[in-house]
């Protein structure tokens, strides 16, 4: 409903940052202890993670059902809670799952927008993958860093991490930014 909210908990290293998430964007954030300059993503004025999931609430994207942990310039973080949908014969997530994961997570990188008037589009060129790790269960995260790149054509890392932060897969992409 209107009312409702998601708490979400990421690790990074040993620093632990617990989001609460309404439909009007980010509620609170508590990193712990060890991470007070942890700087999670502040929104920007007029645009929140609430405006990031509405963008990609459509298509094949809300069919695989991530949604945005941070979301900032040359970074993307995107979580995805494990149903059984996301499994193969094997009863693990699906590498494409994985793989659709890096790609958003990637692309995103590079295609932040303060603004969420301003939406910001990007193509995947070429991506590699390499799968490293299963899960069965729980929340996953995709990490997307841009790295290099121009004015219209850029690359990013991705990794994906399970709860444990045990690395599922990585990846490398080179994305070119669509005309506005």
């Amino acid at each position: 409903g209107k009312g409702a909210t998601l708490t979400i908990e990421t690790r990074h290293n040993s620093c632990t940052l617990q989001v609460t998430l309404s439909m009007q964007g980010v509620i609170q954030r508590f990193p712990n202890n060890e991470c007070e300059s942890m700087s999670a993503v502040p929104p920007s004025k007029g645009f929140s993670l609430a405006d990031a999931n509405t963008r990609f609430d459509m298509g094949f994207p809300s069919l695989v059902g991530f949604h945005f942990l941070e979301w900032e310039e040359g970074r993307a973080v995107l979580g995805l809670q494990i149903e059984t949908r996301h499994l193969n014969l094997g009863g693990v997530i699906h590498g494409g799952v994985l793989a659709t994961l890096m790609d958003v997570a990637g692309a995103c990188a590079g295609t932040w927008s303060p603004d969420p008037a301003h939406i910001r589009k990007a193509v995947t060129l070429s991506m590699t993958t390499t799968f490293t790790g299963q899960a069965s269960e729980g929340l996953i995260r995709a990490v997307g860093t841009r790295r290099a790149g121009g004015t219209r054509i850029y690359n990013s890392t991705m990794e994906v991490f399970d709860e444990k932060d045990t690395l599922l897969a990585l990846g490398e992409a080179t994305f070119r930014l669509r005309s506005e």
